[in-house]
């Protein structure tokens, strides 16, 4: 179909699409008939049914939850784990407009990083009276700690962010610059891995740039940057943390480039120079990206009360011995005040008009400006004058009058403090809603990033449009949404990518991939939480099966024994060991499934686990981060009254999860020291707990024999004694089976041997002095398991055999919390320096 043919019968998605009068539609044109670059775009979903489109807008959403993508938001109650937002539609851009864009894009970056070169250098531009003073000296994002810092090449901005939006005219307007760690490149990313693959044949006939170019660009620049001398640099990707909004992205980002993503206790200034902490020792960084912002990142010069940063990164950035980009103090250009003298310093500096305005702005600090605002104080928006814009206010004409005098008068006492913008009508854009297309406003951030011949611009962006249709703020904060942003080709794309290809030789490599100390501080963690989670589980479960059934409403001498075993593993009150009935023992048990904030409670060891799991994000797959998610979701399970039918089938369903996370553990994690420290904190914390479930079932006197079932049944070794011994349980059988028989995967011994395998292929070069390597304690803890003869002991009679077993059990559980001790002075408190 012809772009005449298909206009002249109109699309039919856009038949009930209500253009919003006196705006700019992306979509239709004043005469309501597509603009010509949407048409290929419409033509290809025309030939899609509803009820195919809504299930497209379906997938994608599955399959953004597949990859884990998330915006964390503060005002959430769950503050964390939000799944990302992304519209079926992308926002579409013709070839002829995106090359202006895309000029205006680098003429704006190449003028702030000369801006931040004179500003934080020579500072010309207030000596010449084409920067107000006051403007910088009274700006909090000017660091004097980094004044005379000039970074290699005089590269101030790697990355630079720019918010656009469309005025009522059809004209692009700059409505704020992202200088400090700009946010979005890769959301940007994973929205067009996720459109192309839901929408295959309509990206690929509407011939979209690929995005690949500019991550490859940005890739070889930022190991360009390293200080000369570094033939192999180290680069590195800063991230606030795990509960900051964008982590997520962060962690797709530092995966796509192949550089490891770490937090300010991952890196220490030693002599001047930066270092990750591994457990190898201390690596030099030579190259940090940053999503840190700029007072943030160094709490000795900058920011005393922030843990976020690295002591001492000033001094070594002084020092020359580590790059950061962007660097510091750029966050000074982001400041709204800075807008109305950008023309002027564009001409000065560049000898060219600035080719991407800005949205009208007004720094109060000016006699003529302030004047102005004063006058038209109804028509404008007023903003601090220091504060990057992130959230559009509301325009002083809809306050109130006590509102509007209250700001009045704070501008009027502190000028220089406020600027005040015009208020814009963002264009709008079709949106995928209540089954059809609706007009959104959108905003499109735009992304410049530094190369060799200079700056080069990501063909494309991150679109945002509103979280409804009558609102007219574009905040992902308060329940906006993105677009994938396809920028059309002329002719042929270029496939680009960032893997090798085929006709290059690669050196094959096999060593283990380097794991900073906190990854494998949280990863040996997640495995001791996982493993105590599921004796938990186990444990309750075990005492529940008991609680139902045909003898559920008498006491045998097995429930006896099993309450008084919870009571001696601290999960029961100690009031249970005078007496109880089967309902309050019913009670308790259900409190120490569901409760939240008591410490212990499967709910309250669930969130612990989900937790570490959170910060190690970027080290599980997408099936592994889902069953790690189902695992929160089956602990969070709840009935409107607790029943034993559904208790049990939460703890079952626990049971399966966890066991799924094992199988994804053994089966699918390489071989590296990261998987050696999940694995080894999974075998330490069933150690512990065989050592204290027996040291429980000991100590129950009369009741001791009751108890070998469930015990047997709480390890998983029923059918292993049942195949052995074909008798009742007896306690030197079932010692012997769970504590000193290897082949039993439940058993000490067992536990040992996987110990000892694991602590012989950890790094154990460069031990710190007095720091005595785990391997030979957990060899002493062997030798000591072996020595026990339990058939002996039995036959010595019930207390040899009880005191022998307790003094062994001891003696284990002691030499178990020295190597745990061990583990965490020699891999991860890096208390001495470590240098290799």
């Amino acid at each position: 179909m012809s772009q005449t043919e298909f206009t002249s019968k109109q699309a039919a998605l856009l038949r009930n699409y209500q253009a919003s009068a006196g705006n700019y539609d992306e979509i239709v044109g004043p005469d309501g008939s597509p603009r010509p670059h949407w048409i290929p775009l419409l033509s290809s979903l025309e030939r899609l049914n509803p009820e195919e489109l809504a299930a497209r807008q379906d997938n994608t959403r599955k399959v953004v939850r597949e990859h884990g993508a998330t915006y964390n938001v503060y005002s959430d109650p769950e503050n964390v784990g939000r799944p990302w937002s992304l519209d079926l539609m992308p926002f579409v851009i013709p070839t002829a407009e995106w090359s202006q864009i895309e000029s205006g894009l680098i003429q704006r970056a190449r003028l702030l990083n000369l801006i931040l070169a004179d500003v934080y250098g020579p500072q010309k531009l207030l000596e010449d009276g084409l920067l107000p003073p006051a403007l910088i000296f009274g700006n909090p994002g000017f660091l004097r700690a980094c004044h005379g810092i000039q970074p290699p090449g005089g590269r101030f901005l790697f990355v630079h962010g720019v918010d656009l939006a469309r005025g009522i005219d059809g004209s692009w307007r700059v409505l704020a610059d992202c200088t400090q760690a700009p946010s979005g490149t890769g959301y940007t990313l994973e929205n067009r891995l996720v459109l192309s693959r839901v929408l295959p044949d309509e990206f690929r006939e509407s011939r979209v740039h690929r995005l690949a170019g500019f991550f490859q660009s940005a890739r070889d620049t930022l190991r360009a940057l390293a200080p000369a001398g570094r033939d192999n640099p180290n680069v590195v990707l800063l991230t606030p943390g795990p509960y900051n909004e964008t982590y997520s992205e962060q962690v797709f980002l530092a995966r796509y480039l192949g550089f490891t993503l770490v937090e300010g206790g991952d890196l220490t200034v030693r002599d001047r120079r930066v270092w990750l902490k591994t457990l190898e020792g201390l690596r030099p960084v030579d190259v940090i990206l940053r999503r840190v912002d700029d007072t943030f990142c160094d709490p000795l010069e900058l920011r005393a009360d922030s843990s976020l940063g690295v002591p001492g990164l000033v001094q070594a950035i002084r020092a020359g011995n580590v790059i950061l980009a962007n660097a510091l103090g750029s966050g000074v250009v982001e400041m709204p005040g800075l807008m109305p003298f950008l023309p002027g310093i564009c001409r000065h500096l560049l000898n060219e008009e600035l080719q991407l305005p800005c949205i009208a702005t007004w720094w109060c600090g000016q006699a003529e400006a302030s004047g102005y605002v004063r006058d038209h104080l109804d028509e404008l928006v007023i903003h601090p004058a220091y504060v990057p814009v992130r959230v559009e206010p509301n325009p002083v004409g809809k306050l109130d009058t006590a509102a509007r005098e209250s700001l009045l008068q704070k501008v009027i006492n502190a000028p220089g403090d406020f600027v005040a913008q015009e208020q814009i009508r963002p264009s709008t854009a079709p949106a995928w809603g209540n089954g059809g297309l609706e007009p959104r406003p959108v905003v499109l951030r735009a992304f410049v990033t530094a190369s060799e011949s200079g700056f080069s611009v990501m063909p494309g962006g991150l679109t945002r449009y509103s979280g409804g249709s009558g609102e007219t703020a574009v905040s992902m904060q308060r329940g906006g949404a993105s677009k994938d942003t396809w920028v059309l080709a002329d002719g042929p794309i270029s496939n680009v990518t960032l893997l090798r290809p085929p006709p290059h030789v690669i050196r094959l490599e096999r060593s283990a991939i380097e794991v900073t100390s906190r990854v494998g501080d949280n990863l040996f963690w997640l495995g001791r939480y996982t493993e105590r989670l599921e004796d938990l589980v186990r444990v309750l479960r075990c005492l529940l099966v008991r609680l139902t059934g045909e003898a559920g409403s008498e006491e045998t001498p097995e429930v006896s024994a099993l309450v008084r075993l919870l009571v001696n593993l601290d999960l029961f009150p100690q009031r249970f060991r005078q007496g109880y009935t089967l309902a309050g023992v019913e009670r308790e048990t259900y409190l120490l499934i569901y409760q939240t904030h008591r410490l212990g409670t499967v709910r309250e060891v669930a969130g612990r686990l989900r937790g570490l799991a959170f910060v190690l994000r970027d080290r599980f797959s997408a099936d592994t981060w889902n069953i790690l998610g189902r695992v929160q979701v089956s602990a969070r399970a709840r009935p409107g009254r607790a029943q034993a039918g559904e208790a049990l089938g939460v703890l079952s369903t626990l049971v399966a999860d966890l066991a799924a996370f094992s199988g994804m553990e053994m089966e699918n994690m390489t071989r590296g020291h990261g998987w050696r420290l999940l694995d080894l904190g999974r075998r330490l914390e069933r150690a512990i707990n065989v050592i204290t479930l027996m040291q429980a079932a000991l100590g129950l006197e009369k009741q001791s024999q009751a108890v070998l079932d469930p015990v047997l049944e709480i390890t998983d070794s029923v059918m292993t004694y049942r195949r052995r011994y074909f008798a009742e349980p007896q306690w030197p059988g079932v010692l012997d089976l769970l504590l000193s028989d290897e082949s039993n995967p439940r058993s000490l011994a067992f536990q040992f041997a996987a110990l000892a395998e694991h602590a012989s292929h950890l790094p154990r070069e460069n031990a710190p002095a007095g720091l005595e390597v785990p391997v030979a304690q957990i060899g002493a803890l062997r030798e000591m398991l072996q020595e026990g003869d339990w058939q002996a002991l039995a036959e010595s009679g019930e207390e040899a055999l009880e005191q022998g077993a307790l003094a062994l059990l001891e003696r284990c559980g002691l030499g178990l919390r020295t190597v745990s001790d061990s583990i965490t002075h020699l891999y991860f408190s890096h208390a001495e320096t470590r240098v290799s």
